[in-house]
């Protein structure tokens, strides 16, 4: 019993960091697909983005890090905006499969694009001094940075729950999930709509990246390797919803902390059985509509 209490604060702490990382860089994709019904398969290259960015405003230029994080914030929504106008826009009537091997195609690019400019290695974050150490938490020491990124999660989280349930645009966004054409026809103006939400997805990736460059290291491989894991919160969480995603990345980064610190061997096959057990139980996820 000495030890249950002290590992089980790790694992949720821990698993909590991680959770907020997760949500952050996949509850953008849960709102673009939901909107839009787009298979993006890219969204990751976003998150890849943010960190990139972050990490080299730091290290080439010596900005601080919440500066360095807003301006790669603000780069990476601008960007989303460009593409979503010149390339997505262009694949919106297009078939599934079609969206798939396009920003799967993007990924691999992004991929290459990254090596060549960064290199193979992962970039390492440097935390400012403020975010560096460690925080006692029942009878233990726990590193500040991380404590930071679960803050962060939760404000964030709070915030967008606020702006889509609370603000006109979340109506909007609301009124084009549930019916797009109705939404047109009473004068919501879609395309714009479109691109304002895929520059807050993007942003929102970015966000992730950027401020959980520490916990997944930034490296040309990130958008594909961490796939899966951003897929699986949207899947579970429910497409178009804000707090689907926010309780399935709990759910997944927890449960994975865990099963990885009890059973180290096989800890990431219970994710995938949980997974389906899930989704067995409600296909459209915890907070999708059937």
């Amino acid at each position: 019993m000495s030890q249950f209490l002290p590992a089980l604060v790790s694992i949720l702490f821990h698993g909590l960091a991680y959770a907020m990382v997760l949500y952050l860089a996949a509850v953008g994709l849960s709102v673009t697909m939901g909107l839009m019904g787009f298979a993006n398969l890219a969204h990751g290259v976003f998150a890849m983005a943010g960190g990139y960015l972050t990490i080299t405003l730091m290290a080439a230029l010596g900005v601080g890090f919440l500066p360095a994080l807003a301006v790669a914030i603000l780069a990476v929504a601008a960007a989303s905006v460009v593409l979503e106008r010149t390339l997505y826009a262009r694949l919106y009537t297009a078939s599934e499969i079609d969206q798939v091997l396009f920003t799967i195609g993007l990924v691999y690019m992004a991929t290459a694009a990254a090596t060549f400019f960064w290199g193979p290695s992962p970039q390492h974050l440097a935390l400012p001094a403020a975010l560096q150490g460690d925080i006692p938490l029942v009878g233990r020491q726990f590193p500040t940075y991380r404590a930071f990124v679960i803050v962060m999660g939760f404000a964030t989280a709070l915030g967008l729950w606020a702006g889509i349930e609370r603000t006109r645009f979340g109506a909007m966004i609301r009124a084009a999930v549930d019916n797009r054409a109705m939404a047109r026809s009473v004068g919501i103006d879609t395309d714009r709509l479109f691109s304002l939400t895929f520059a807050l997805g993007g942003g929102l990736a970015a966000l992730g990246g950027g401020i959980g460059a520490e916990i997944l290291s930034i490296h040309p491989a990130y958008a594909i390797e961490h796939l899966v894991y951003f897929l699986i919160v949207v899947a579970v969480g429910g497409m178009g919803s804000i707090r689907g995603p926010f309780f399935a990345a709990l759910l997944l980064g927890i449960g994975d902390t865990a099963c990885k610190y009890l059973f180290p061997e096989i800890g990431a096959v219970f994710i995938y059985i949980a997974l389906f057990i899930l989704l067995l139980w409600r296909p459209a996820g915890l907070f999708g509509r059937a």
